[in-house]
């Protein structure tokens, strides 16, 4: 089977074809990486390099593992089943859980959310007498998750990372925070990968296991990995050095969360001998968009480089055009014009888009929408995970699974309404405490 290769042009057919050692893929907007990531992934099984299960595949998005694993189904005209394919987070939390007692864990360890996370960080904060209005633990949580996209341990913060947090006291907190998630028997997310690369740098057996076990290493959206992500690739790829990562110099935005566009520039250093293939035929945009984005980022010094070009045959399309607007009034009147303009010509609504930066800057657009009777539909929102009633029956789930989720237990004992209120849910952590026990079990001697 070769007819998967057609197609591809001269760029995307060297990257997949180059499966043997370290390669780079510089990936412009638009150019086909996807294609690549999913068409190199077949290659390699059709070539009978590797099984499925040999093959470790990286990707941002859980939307993104989905559209990959469903693409590598096509090409092979069968269901493409017993895969390492996901988020950094999933295939982290898969191999904790298969070595979780060499961590102090339970395998059924709990994930806890952002929600939780605050609410145990509040906890702690209070045993410490630590006034939360003057220090919000919400500044807390962000300084943990730094020092965990760093791959700091606690115990392990070094001077030059340390925090001002309550006047110099944020490391033992990070202790203490780490402490009650063991004792939990749970974990955040930033523990996913920190735990597990903590593991594979001490446990020399854990680390052989996964070295036999992956023969290839293809990593998606290279550019926006965090110094966590880059020393768990890094120890995973020591062996046999068969990684391909995929990403693009000029796309690094996430650098407010951690995200380190040096993993991507020293790419050669780090894997000498590696393969550099740049694949900068541009199949989404025009001409006049590709010439105005590559000569503003031509000034931009933090990069390899590649000029983009349009692969497309009807390349020529309109000008760019930048407009001044005073406020965000007359820019919805600006863009509400040119939508009816655009009706009138012919176009339909389904074809229009309106991109902004943030949800709040919205409400303009809407209101002006509804003044031209043009209906519309917003693209957003709270994600289903975030809901209450969502987070309420994941939390009701959780205690079954692991009455000793005390998190969990918290945010469902009185969720719906039934009269347990503060002095009671007081007594509960009484008796919690005094016998040792999680709030469920303090319930059943409370009840007995």
């Amino acid at each position: 089977m070769t007819n998967y290769l057609d197609g591809l042009n001269a760029a995307q057919r060297a990257a997949v074809e180059a499966t043997e050692g370290p390669v780079l893929v510089l990936a412009g907007a638009g150019t086909g990486k996807t294609r690549v990531l999913t068409t190199r992934f077949a290659h390699i099984l059709l070539s009978r390099k590797a099984f499925p299960n040999q093959i470790l595949t990286v990707t941002f998005t859980n939307k993104a593992a989905r559209e990959m694993r469903e693409r590598v189904a096509r090409i092979l005209g069968q269901p493409a089943e017993g895969l390492w394919l996901g988020t950094f987070h999933a295939l982290g939390a898969r191999m904790l859980r298969r070595f979780a007692d060499r961590v102090g864990l339970q395998s059924n360890f709990s994930i806890l959310d952002t929600d939780d996370q605050l609410r145990l960080l509040k906890q702690i904060m209070e045993a410490a007498r630590i006034d939360a209005k003057r220090w919000p633990p919400n500044a807390l949580m962000s300084q943990i998750q730094r020092w965990k996209d760093k791959g700091f341990m606690p115990g392990a913060i070094p001077p030059a990372e340390d925090s001002e947090f309550a006047n110099g006291r944020a490391a033992a907190l990070y202790d203490a925070y780490q402490a009650r998630l063991k004792a939990l028997n749970a974990v955040d997310f930033g523990d996913l990968l920190l735990l597990t690369v903590n593991l594979l740098k001490t446990d020399s057996e854990v680390l052989a296991t996964y070295h036999r076990a992956f023969r290839y290493i293809l990593v998606d959206e290279y550019q926006d990995t965090n110094l966590v992500q880059y020393y768990w690739l890094r120890l995973l790829a020591q062996q046999h050095k068969n990684i391909c990562c995929v990403g693009d110099d000029d796309q690094s935005i996430y650098s407010w969360r951690g995200a380190e566009i040096e993993n991507i520039l020293k790419f050669e250093r780090d894997f000498p001998g590696a393969k550099i293939v740049k694949l900068e035929a541009n199949y989404r945009s025009t001409a006049p968009i590709l010439a105005a984005a590559s000569h503003l980022i031509a000034h931009n010094e933090g990069r390899l480089g590649k000029t983009l070009h349009s692969g497309r045959n009807d390349s020529r399309g309109e000008n760019v055009e930048i407009v001044a607007l005073w406020d965000s009034e007359e820019e919805a009147r600006m863009v509400g014009g040119r939508v009816e303009g655009y009706r009138r010509a012919g176009e339909t609504l389904a074809e229009m888009a309106i991109l902004v930066r943030a949800g709040f800057q919205t409400r303009a657009f809407e209101e002006r929408m509804i003044q031209l009777a043009i209906p519309y539909r917003i693209i957003g929102g709270l994600r289903f995970y975030e809901r209450a009633e969502i987070r309420d029956a994941i939390a009701y789930l959780r205690v079954l699974a692991q009455p000793a989720d005390d998190l969990a237990f918290e945010r469902i004992v009185n969720t719906p309404k039934r009269g347990v209120g503060d002095t009671a849910l007081r007594a509960i952590h009484e008796r919690a405490r005094a016998g040792e026990v999680s709030l469920y079990a303090a319930c059943e001697l409370l009840l007995a």
